[in-house]
């Protein structure tokens, strides 16, 4: 069965009387914004919420923080670059993964203590060393739980997160304001340099190119893989090709098989591999493909992820 309220009182009205396994939020509403009845609506109802806001400047900042309010994932309306259908394609999808999906995860602590080894030595990680890290559906919220609790002088991080335009460099500059290094959107061709958090911009594959003894990143618009641009599958198969034993990949929650194939790779050539377990996923749908395939050789939960990260950064390569 499926509803419609045209404002948020009458949305409410709607909610009591269906009781939706899902829904969906416009944040542009009359009478009452959409972020304000999200709050009030996650403090009496426990259906994951999706989030539709424009992809303006104060659109995407809403839709951000709506993802902290509780709700599970947002996209971004139709504009110049995608037709009212292909954002209802998404909308299906985003709908179907919600459906399975768990009440959104909240980790026990909540302020940022950082991880960091007593023997922990920036300087003896070697070149070419990098992190690469995917994420879907409950990704956003993951990230900032996860990258303040890295240390700083770690090598170079990558993160695809399956998200729109301009959500994405909102996101970045965030996180760039809560972590222990430097946090920016990817920019076509720009060498990695350790320190440095690179997210793949909304509407762009990122993939990495050899570049003296690092990387350099590429980005392009090339057909989306398994329904997605950017595609965490196209990353990690750029860090398998060439970072291959000095790299450490981690698939966190998220809906699909999108990175599944490339995490194997990776595997196989020789790094370090971790998902995130299916208990602290929103959506456990990456992780699971993932290890269902013999891509992961270790599965830790949000919470303990950090420190994961860095046991296996610090082994011998």
């Amino acid at each position: 069965m499926v509803g419609f309220g045209v404002d948020a009182y009458d949305g409410r009205d709607k909610i009591l009387e269906l009781e939706p396994d899902v829904i969906t939020l416009d944040l542009e509403m009359p009478r009452m914004d959409g972020l304000t009845f999200l709050k009030l609506l996650k403090k009496h109802h426990s259906a994951p919420v999706i989030v539709v806001s424009s992809l303006t400047q104060a659109g995407s900042a809403k839709a951000l923080e709506s993802l902290s309010e509780g709700a599970i994932d947002a996209i971004g309306k139709p504009d110049g670059n995608r037709t009212m259908a292909e954002v209802g394609r998404l909308l299906i999808r985003q709908i179907k993964a919600a459906a399975t999906s768990k009440k959104q995860f909240k980790p026990v602590a909540k302020e940022p203590v950082v991880v960091k080894p007593k023997d922990f030595n920036q300087f003896n990680l070697g070149l070419g060393r990098i992190i690469a890290i995917g994420s879907s559906t409950g990704g956003v919220e993951a990230l900032r739980y996860l990258l303040p609790r890295l240390p700083a002088g770690l090598p170079p991080i990558v993160v695809v997160q399956h998200i729109p335009p301009n959500f994405s460099r909102l996101m970045s500059e965030n996180l760039n304001t809560i972590c222990q290094f430097e946090v920016h959107e990817a920019i076509d061709g720009e060498e990695l340099k350790p320190n440095t958090c690179y997210i793949a911009p909304g509407d762009y594959h990122l993939s990495l190119i050899p570049k003296g003894m690092g990387y350099s990143i590429r980005l392009n618009q090339s057909p989306p893989v398994h329904h997605c641009r950017p595609s965490v599958e196209v990353m990690m198969l750029s860090v398998a090709r060439n970072a291959k034993r000095k790299a450490v990949g981690v698939m966190l929650t998220g809906m699909g098989q999108d990175g599944a194939r490339g995490l194997l790779e990776m595997r196989n050539a020789g790094a370090r591999t971790l998902a995130q377990n299916e208990e602290s996923c929103v959506v456990y749908g990456m992780p699971k493909a993932a290890i269902e395939i013999g891509a992961v050789e270790r599965i830790e939960s949000l919470e303990a992820m950090p420190a994961a990260i860095m046991e296996e950064l610090l082994k011998p390569i």
